[in-house]
């Protein structure tokens, strides 16, 4: 059988995450980041903005993920296999996600919590490998799914 390529990885994970619940994830990501800040108002020190932020970014990120897979069996025909592919390859598939959660925190670093840049790579490259393993084992949990019709 081929082997795929890093580009073709990326597409079928990108097909993979086209039908995700983007308004759910965006949702809970907003209510997680929101919960922390009330909290670190609410509890005894400061409250700490980059944390709620980094914490609803990877909440979006893994809401995105596992509900882009939850039902592989729904959506048109490249949908479908791109899923199915995501279901049978949770290390790859999981990469993007990560990488995408990494991304948005980059930022976050670097303008709220005034980091420099090596700084704020590293903190964000941590928050993204955290992403990463926790959608690979939930994904791999539920790689049964790609059997079931």
């Amino acid at each position: 059988m081929n082997e795929l390529t890093r580009m073709d990885e990326m597409s079928l994970a990108g097909a993979a995450l086209r039908g995700a619940p983007w308004r759910a994830a965006t949702i809970a990501g907003g209510a997680v980041a929101a919960t922390s800040l009330v909290l670190g108002v609410i509890l005894p020190g400061p409250p700490d903005l980059t944390w709620a932020l980094c914490s609803g970014i990877s909440l979006f990120a893994w809401v995105a993920a596992i509900g882009a897979i939850a039902r592989p069996h729904d959506g048109d025909r490249v949908t479908r296999q791109a899923r199915l592919w995501a279901l049978r390859h949770p290390w790859r598939f999981s990469l993007y996600p990560g990488l995408g959660a990494a991304a948005l925190m980059i930022p976050v670093q670097i303008v709220v919590d005034r980091e420099g840049v090596f700084g704020a790579v590293w903190d964000a490259a941590w928050g993204g490998l955290l992403v990463l393993l926790v959608t690979a084992v939930i994904t791999f949990g539920m790689k049964g799914r790609a059997q079931a019709s």
